[in-house]
């Protein structure tokens, strides 16, 4: 298939279009700091990787913010560093600070000239309005683990996502699914039958930063540095 057979596109929003990154950085590194931890970005953020996806696990129907806060403590106990009330309720209401990339904004509005687009996100709904906000762009439909009741990599959030593709009137194979943790989406996207589209974001860096690494063997169908790429790349097919 071409880029532009597809009738919709459905997208991962945290490390794809918010810099979750960045945003998890702008808490832990002043917390690790004052504790005298002697981490770099990088080791803090593959420290709460697993920390992260593990409560998600565990506890699928708490809503993000709570899982944040859980997380954070988890991770303070990991590494033998105090979590005070205020350290886990900084990290859970975090989110609607958390910057946008760059190109996101303009790639989503390209692109949502073309297709229908799609939020499928490990978020609840009032964060995610934070980070919409900062994208500017409506989305035809959004999906948030608090609508579904689980977190990515769960087969029922993709379940979720190919049935509101359907009810949206998209055909048969005509859904792509964008994002960057091959974890968290294109594993189980993949399994679920949906063609990917990798952004991969930390194409420059070596290791999987706060996304845990792949359980499994997996090959995206395309794969770009940026939204900006992907874009463009419509734009040329």
């Amino acid at each position: 298939m071409r880029l532009t057979d597809f009738e919709a596109l459905s997208f991962d929003c945290y490390g794809t279009l918010i810099d979750w990154e960045a945003g998890l950085s702008a808490v832990l590194t002043p917390w690790a700091r004052e504790r005298g931890l002697q981490l770099t970005e990088e080791q803090l953020l593959t420290a709460y990787s697993p920390v992260e996806a593990a409560v998600e696990a565990e506890h699928p129907a708490e809503l993000y913010p709570d899982v944040l806060a859980r997380s954070m403590r988890l991770l303070g106990g990991k590494l033998g560093a105090e979590v005070t009330s205020e350290d886990a309720a900084r990290l859970a209401g975090s989110v609607p600070g958390w910057p946008a990339f760059a190109d996101s904004h303009d790639a989503l509005t390209a692109l949502g000239r073309r297709f229908k687009l799609i939020i499928l996100s490990n978020v609840d709904r009032a964060s995610f309005a934070g980070s919409n906000a900062r994208l500017g762009v409506e989305f035809t439909s959004v999906l948030t683990a608090q609508d579904i009741g689980s977190y990515k990599p769960a087969e029922r959030n993709f379940e979720a996502l190919i049935a509101e593709a359907a009810r949206l009137g998209v055909g048969p194979g005509r859904l792509l699914h964008v994002a960057q943790s091959l974890f968290h989406d294109h594993v189980p996207a993949q399994r679920a039958g949906l063609r990917t589209a990798w952004i991969n974001r930390r194409h420059a860096r070596p290791g999987w930063g706060a996304t845990p690494e792949p359980p499994a063997p997996v090959t995206p169908d395309w794969e770009f540095p940026s939204m900006a790429a992907l874009a463009a790349a419509v734009e040329a097919a």
